[in-house]
């Protein structure tokens, strides 16, 4: 394949992240093997097939056995054969090699945009056939051929890392079903989920992708979401429900009644998600990009002025002309910055298929390159750092054991729609039971009172307890809510009531301060003493209570203006109420996000799952696929500078400038590789 990185200006070199989910699906791909152009006006290639692994396997084959038989033949009958015979026993096997780069380097110089890979090489392995009829030039026709058999060579490697990185992507995000089994007219029929109305029930049968979102209507399951959020554990359905399409079904047949389109489709909003990623490009990407424009014409005038100017300048232009030029074909061989072009791009696409296997969605490179520089985390306590669900921690009675209290408590706030009453009744379930219950009383901010069995009973508040002439205890626990009971005017004894915290919160603060963030920060609209208790509990560096929306995005400005010029700030919120902080942190990232359209909208970077832990995750991806990005800069110009100084002193060899060049861009794709692992280790 070609190196047109630097033959369009408006170029955007974008990985082709879904080729093998687009080929899967409509059997074709036009931009088959390489990377993107960008280029909407660019004309489509006609060697496609070279691009293709085998294909470029028997030219580089075919190529090198002609190559020897050249060589053979010249070692036994040079110097006997004339120049141009020589030449032509070399020929075939540089037609093969390079037959395609001569074409589309002849097709870039007719667009007026010659300074690209295949120019580069065209003019120095042509210039190297052709020195040696240079008057005092040394015949150099198969060192040419090497130069552009070993180019093929490396693009056949780079073909293999760039495939090998698409089909980790397509594999991981292959989510999207190609039909759903919907009831109509009394039977179930296959049809492709695009025509599926919102409304509709589908059937999935064990072993069947989740076609649309919905809501189970009938049958309990288990659902593989490893797709979506990189979680091997299945995770338990039953009726009510809600479902995301692109997760497998693992046992039982479930029916569901569709709630979205499915273009609006959690696996659709995810393959775009993906799809688009790369069009956020990085400030590393952004810098290789402007480099290589201002580059590779730098050094092509270079070479010039290598191959004209010394020879001028010594009086001894014939007998020196061949040796300069040379050192100048040297110079173009090693010069092309394709190694920077190619794998810069190509790191932080794996960095994000990397991120995405973890159930990490990263929105572009530019946001991954954000997250590496993380210094301070700002969470949301509900639902982010708690479960948002409410449940029964302490109980402190008087005179009634503790089961009596919560059995009263619970028959009171039976028909209760408080989330406060519904942890009461999940702590004592009241079905089946031959309690009586009349007369029930809500009060607005109080609580609620009701006759149980004849007993006049009262939960709330301390106002309540006033109310029904009962003195409360002062409960000494930190967090969470105090529910009093009163039983027929007499304090009965209270219920400590609090949000979760998730398993792996502790977890989460700990792992960002071994990855080097510096400050982890809370932020809450709720009470102080709830907060207290969970910054404690999970050692949280600093946190505010009781704040309005308006307070977080003021809370959030101060912690940017203290952070430092070259840290950025990441908030990481439920996506649904966090909107505005979400967009004003330098990186929004939306938690448990599974079938939630405002998360992945609202987010730079989207956690599939419920886990706070996943941030440490991301920054760690992050960081090592900037560290990549960099080790590949400072490798490939290292490497270019010196052997380009060689080649002007005449110290560079022919082979040692295809190494320069070709070698150097196979090290860097292969390196690049790595970050499709990013994450597996620590």
């Amino acid at each position: 394949m070609s190196c047109s990185c630097c033959k369009h200006d408006e170029d955007e070199r974008e990985p082709r992240a879904v080729a093998a989910h687009q080929r899967a699906h409509d059997g074709s791909c036009a931009c088959e093997g390489g990377l993107d152009k960008g280029n909407a006006d660019a004309e489509p290639e006609d060697d496609n097939d070279d691009e293709d692994p085998a294909v470029l396997k028997r030219k580089i084959a075919i190529s090198a056995v002609l190559l020897v038989a050249a060589v053979v033949v010249n070692r036994l009958l040079a110097p006997g054969l004339p120049l141009w015979v020589q030449l032509l026993t070399y020929l075939p096997s540089y037609l093969v090699a390079g037959g395609s780069v001569l074409r589309e380097a002849a097709e870039s110089v007719a667009s007026g945009h010659p300074f690209d890979e295949d120019f580069l090489m065209s003019v120095a392995t042509l210039g190297a056939l052709l020195i040696g009829f240079v008057p005092g030039g040394e015949p150099q026709f198969a060192e040419a051929v090497f130069v552009m058999l070993f180019f093929q060579v490396g693009e056949l490697f780079e073909g293999l890392a760039e495939d090998r990185s698409k089909r980790s992507i397509a594999d991981l995000m292959n989510i999207r079903p190609d039909v759903a089994n919907v009831e109509r007219d009394g039977s179930v029929v296959s049809v492709d989920p695009n025509d599926v109305r919102i409304g509709e029930v589908i059937q999935v049968r064990p072993g069947e992708k989740v076609a649309l979102d919905g809501v189970v209507t009938e049958g309990t399951s288990s659902l593989n979401t490893v797709a979506l959020t990189g979680e091997s554990v299945p995770r338990d359905v039953t009726v009510g429900q809600e479902v995301a399409s692109g997760c497998i079904n693992v046992s039982g047949l479930i029916r569901v009644r569709v709630t979205k389109a499915f273009g609006e489709s959690t696996a659709s909003k995810i393959l775009d998600l993906v799809q688009n990623a790369g069009k956020s490009k990085s400030r590393s990407e952004n810098f290789i990009k402007r480099f290589a424009k201002v580059y590779t014409p730098i050094v092509v005038y270079l070479a010039i002025a290598v191959a004209l100017l010394p020879p001028l300048f010594s009086g001894d232009f014939g007998g020196t002309f061949a040796t300069w030029l040379l050192r100048a074909l040297t110079f173009l061989v090693v010069s092309c910055p394709c190694a920077l072009v190619l794998s810069v791009p190509l790191t932080f696409f794996g960095g994000i298929g990397g991120a995405s296997r973890h159930g990490i969605l990263v929105k572009g490179s530019n946001y991954l390159e954000a997250l590496a520089k993380t210094r301070v985390v700002v969470f949301d306590k509900t639902g982010t750092l708690t479960k948002g669900t409410f449940k029964v921690t302490q109980v402190h009675s008087t005179d009634l054991s503790d089961e009596q209290l919560l059995h009263l408590a619970a028959h009171v706030e039976a028909n209760s729609t408080h989330p406060i009453a519904a942890a009461l009744r999940d702590a004592f379930p009241c079905d089946g039971d031959d309690c009586k219950v009349i007369d029930v009383t809500e009060r607005a901010g109080e609580g609620v009172i009701a006759t149980v069995n004849g007993h006049r009973v009262a939960v709330g508040n301390d106002r309540l307890m006033q109310t029904v002439g009962a003195t409360p205890v002062t409960c000494h626990t930190l967090g969470g809510t105090i529910v009093h009971v009163a039983v027929d005017g007499t304090y009965a004894g209270h219920v400590h009531i609090s949000d979760e915290v998730k398993p792996d919160s502790a977890q989460a603060i700990a792992s960002l301060r071994a990855e080097g963030v510096a400050k982890s920060v809370m932020l809450t609209g709720d009470r102080e003493a709830a907060a207290a208790a969970v910054a404690q509990q999970l050692g949280l560096d600093e946190y505010h209570a009781e704040l309005m929306p308006q307070d977080k995005i003021s809370q959030v400005e101060r912690l940017m203006g203290e952070k430092g010029e070259d840290a950025t700030l990441a908030f990481v919120g439920d996506g649904i109420n966090d909107a505005p902080v979400l967009a004003r942190a330098d990186v929004g990232v939306a938690m448990g996000a599974l079938g939630s359209d405002a998360a992945i909208e609202a987010a730079d970077v989207v956690l599939m799952d419920d886990k706070p832990s996943k941030v440490a995750v991301a920054i760690r991806i992050a960081r090592r696929t900037l560290a990549i990005a960099r080790q590949n800069i400072v490798f490939a110009i290292a490497v270019k500078v010196a052997i380009l100084v060689l080649a002007v002193l005449g110290l560079a060899p022919m082979w040692l400038a295809v190494f320069g060049d070709v070698g150097v861009m196979v090290l860097c794709v292969l390196n690049a590789t790595r970050t499709l692992a990013a994450g597996s280790d620590k």
